[in-house]
């Protein structure tokens, strides 16, 4: 067996530098097609494989970042889950991926990097700290949130507009005729975190169509589960005036709504329409099909790892080691677009 083929090797093949080479296996933008396609083909002959332990070594780097998320068996933090290892994997990182289960703890430890060297940089979908927790707390890593952090803190974060996807959905709602809407999984809309936010985007709709918002149609969900969407449905069509509609603030509580609504006899969308939040796949598939928020996922992701990657690099000295400083106050804020989804759960007139 002959010896491994080396960058060099790839670049006398294709007649090119050795720094064109590395530009195509870093995906640089500005490398004609014709070069591109004979670099490509030099790679393939040759049999060459980027040295990726090596080349991260050489950066003081492990190559792996983490990904932590509430829960993976909700079906959007899995969505995500996968975006991101395919985001990373083309910027040649390996993703490790974590549950936090909400619990505090796990998010400090995550923002630390689990107590060890291995990872370079954590991105973060937080539950149990909120901004004032993520504002206090000081990360020796490059860290980037998912999700909504209304007040400016020490991390870059990607989120959706959830103020205003809310009240797109409810202005659909109230386009549809509907004019008693409960927020399942609401909360008062004050500004902190996503519910919040959303629950606040619902009653500015309301607003603006001179409709009082009334608070006893927003009910919290301990969590946001398919059986906590069915538990909050029944309890409200147990009331003297049920509802005509429900926002849910995620796929899982609208599904689950729809089977406690179901199981009532009553009708999506004829007596009752359902909006959800996430645009997951049991949705799409669901009878009737359901309504939903969908946040642009293949943008978020990537917005997430570039912000990650770029903090990473960024701790480099000019020796390409660690720079060992904190991870300090970070301005970057990307809000990426939604797109509401107008299935069979809600209907745009009565």
């Amino acid at each position: 067996m002959g010896d491994r083929p080396r960058i060099r090797d790839v670049a006398r093949r294709a007649g090119v530098s050795e720094k064109t080479v590395s530009n195509v296996i870093n995906d640089h933008p500005h490398v004609r097609a014709r070069t591109r396609a004979a670099v490509e083909e030099a790679i393939a002959a040759l049999g060459y494989r980027v040295n990726l332990a090596g080349r991260h070594l050489r950066r003081g780097e492990s190559g792996v970042i983490a990904l932590v998320v509430p829960e993976l068996d909700l079906g959007y933090f899995a969505e995500l889950a996968d975006l991101v290892i395919r985001e990373a994997e083309r910027r040649s990182r390996t993703v490790l991926v974590h549950q936090s289960e909400a619990r505090r703890t796990r998010e400090e430890s995550a923002l630390d990097g689990f107590g060890t060297d291995f990872v370079d940089g954590v991105i973060l979908s937080p539950l149990a700290m909120d901004d004032d927790a993520l504002q206090a707390y000081r990360s020796r890593l490059p860290v980037v949130l998912l999700g909504e952090v209304p007040r400016a803190v020490r991390h870059a974060h990607v989120a959706i507009d959830n103020v205003a996807a809310a009240r797109e959905a409810t202005e659909h709602l109230l386009d549809g005729g509907r004019t008693r809407i409960a927020v399942v999984g609401g909360r008062p809309p004050r500004p902190s975190g996503t519910a919040e936010l959303r629950t606040r985007g619902h009653v500015e709709a309301l607003r603006a169509r001179g409709m009082a918002a009334d608070p006893t149609l927003v009910r919290p969900a301990r969590e946001f589960h398919w059986r906590d969407g069915a538990a909050l449905t029944a309890a409200l069509l147990a009331e003297a005036r049920p509802p005509d509609a429900l926002l849910c603030l995620n796929d899982l509580l609208a599904l689950g709504a729809m089977r406690a609504l179901h199981d009532a006899g009553v009708r999506v969308p004829e007596d009752v329409a359902v909006v959800g939040f996430d645009d997951i796949a049991p949705g799409r598939y669901s009878v009737p099909a359901l309504t939903t928020v969908a946040p642009d996922k293949p943008r978020l992701a990537r917005e997430a790892v570039r912000l990650l990657a770029e903090a990473v690099e960024g701790r480099r000295d000019t020796t390409g080691a660690a720079s060992g400083r904190e991870f300090g106050p970070s301005a970057s804020k990307v809000v990426v677009g939604h797109t509401l989804l107008i299935r069979e759960s809600s209907s745009t007139a009565r």
